[in-house]
């Protein structure tokens, strides 16, 4: 496998710099650099987004025939990885990288012609409508009821831990519409506006002080049939269809900007010696099972890119990223705490707000180390528990 860029690639990379160079303002790096969440506000990710879309680059990984930017692999990695070198906002994937790609494969003729271009635009914010009470890793389990009422379905029941619903004015969501048989069998996917009436948003605020997520409530909520992406009770095909966008790589450009950014903080605290935290033996020790961890995940990027352009399927490499991707990540959380010390405990969610002229307690990474711990432990449980990615590997690698 040879690892050396092209010179059309390298041509390609040095353009992304330039573009990131010039459009990405110091207010934008800065919302970038204080996201502790899966990803940006949107009042930050949403500006970034419509520059993007006013480049043509916004849907890197769709077809051409959709809008997509018709890039090779490689060119969507180049892009993917200087994003987030140079410490863009976290785009929202609710749209772009899941049901947009689900639409695109099952959504009839109108529902193409309609949600496509608006996702494209940032006309529409999505959120996902999965996860309830006691239905978080049994998904399958799932209750929210959906009874056909002519032309409508009646929703009744609720939706736990929805990402920006408060953001949201749509919803792409797993109903039951049939109880008797496999629980699977059972499910049907809507697509809904979060202006419907009878549906409410509560929000939850995390440990780390942040409204990322909600609880979604029905009361007699009704969807038009025609928001049915699929036949009914097919969602459960739809739903693994998107999941495996929700569960896709791209972890290594991160998670450089991760390690860089312990690095730093490192060479700025002291030891319990007096000397650099960098320089003691003992934590220059762990950064280096983190970066050799890095290095690991980055060469099955680079096998899973290989096996993408040959038109070859990467099977369980996903589930082997998201494991070992996730897991790193966490790894490098708890070292940034570790090296912050005492002012990781410093609760102070309104001094890390982009654009806050409050002055943070201790020095500035301080204000994000605790609450990107508290928010990527999350990461080994969302699109799909790294014990069930596990269970994959077992299964499709081992014979298990």
């Amino acid at each position: 496998m040879n690892l050396d860029l092209t010179p059309e690639d390298l041509a390609f990379r040095d353009e992304v710099r330039a573009f990131l160079d010039a459009e990405l303002s110091p207010d934008l790096r800065e919302a970038g650099r204080l996201t502790t969440s899966v990803f940006t506000d949107k009042e930050w990710n949403l500006p970034w987004h419509r520059i993007l879309h006013a480049k043509g680059w916004i849907a890197p990984s769709w077809p051409k025939e959709y809008g997509g930017t018709g890039w090779t692999e490689m060119q969507r990695h180049i892009f993917a990885a200087e994003c987030a070198l140079a410490g863009a906002p976290h785009l929202s994937p609710m749209g772009l990288r899941m049901v947009g790609p689900c639409i695109q494969r099952y959504g009839t003729p109108e529902q193409k012609a309609f949600y496509l271009p608006r996702i494209l635009a940032g006309e529409d914010y999505w959120c996902q409508g999965y996860s309830e009470p006691g239905s978080g890793s049994d998904l399958a389990s799932l209750q929210l009821r959906a009874v056909l009422d002519g032309d409508h379905y009646v929703l009744n029941g609720s939706k736990i831990w929805t990402t920006h619903a408060h953001f949201a004015n749509r919803m792409f969501c797993l109903v039951r519409t049939r109880t008797e048989g496999k629980p699977q069998a059972g499910i049907t996917f809507l697509l809904l506006d979060m202006n419907t009436p009878g549906l409410e948003v509560k929000p939850i605020i995390t440990m780390a002080g942040d409204h990322e997520v909600n609880q979604v409530f029905f009361d007699n909520v009704r969807v038009p049939v025609s928001g049915r992406l699929g036949e009914e009770n097919q969602g459960w095909t739809v739903a693994k269809y998107l999941l495996e966008f929700e569960r896709g790589g791209g972890n290594a450009a991160g998670l450089k900007y991760a390690l860089a950014e312990v690095v730093h903080i490192a060479k700025s605290e002291q030891a319990d010696s007096g000397a650099r935290l960098y320089d003691d033996p003992a934590f220059r020790a762990k950064l280096a099972q983190a970066e050799i961890a890095l290095h690991a995940i980055e060469m099955t990027e680079h096998r899973v890119l290989s096996a993408l352009a040959s038109g070859k399927n990467p099977g369980a490499a996903s589930s082997m990223l998201k494991t070992q991707g996730t897991e790193a990540m966490q790894r490098l959380d708890e070292l940034a705490v570790e090296a912050t010390a005492c002012y990781a405990a410093v609760y102070q969610p309104a001094a890390r707000a982009p654009g806050s002229n409050l002055e943070p307690v201790g020095p500035a990474h301080s204000m994000t180390a605790t609450a990107r711990y508290l928010n990527n432990r999350a990461a080994s449980i969302y699109g799909g528990s790294n014990e069930i990615q596990r269970n994959i590997m077992a299964q499709l690698v081992l014979g298990l």
